[in-house]
């Protein structure tokens, strides 16, 4: 039971977590300036490998590499969505995916890795945290339905 209920909980985080990427993804093809969080996580993995003495991929491999961190990461996080009562998992996940946004705007530069690439623009700032909000909506409606379902 406890680990249907750690499943369900998984698959709500990876959902949110997969609405937010592919959000980021098709947007940062389709618009230059548009918010490139991916790079911020690509400067945290080189930095990590250059601490680790290892050699630093390609950019291709590197932007591979924080595509599934941030799914893996991002899957774990919006996964909190299931701590509590399933009709409230939708409100829980806008809440979470705006801190999450709030976050991704102040964080890299106080751990060290530097301004997110074009977050000087306001446009931007609202796309980053809008991003991360329907990761979130979408990791508690996933959860709700699934918790609906059983």
């Amino acid at each position: 039971m406890q680990l249907q209920r750690i499943g369900r909980a998984a698959l709500a985080g990876s959902a949110g977590a997969a609405a937010l990427t592919t959000l980021h993804e098709r947007i940062r093809k389709l618009s230059p300036g548009a918010p490139r969080m991916d790079i911020v996580a690509m400067r945290g993995i080189a930095r990590l490998l250059t601490r680790l003495d290892v050699r630093i991929p390609s950019n291709r491999v590197l932007h591979r590499l924080a595509l599934a961190g941030d799914l893996l990461a991002n899957s774990a996080y919006y996964a909190a969505v299931a701590y509590g009562r399933a009709e409230r998992a939708p409100l829980r996940g806008a809440v979470l995916g705006t801190l999450a946004g709030l976050g991704a705007l102040v964080l890299p530069r106080r751990i060290g890795l530097g301004e997110p690439p074009f977050s000087a623009e306001q446009r931007n700032r609202v796309m980053t945290v809008g991003w991360y909000l329907v990761g979130g909506v979408v990791a508690g409606c996933v959860h709700w339905l699934l918790e609906r379902r059983r």
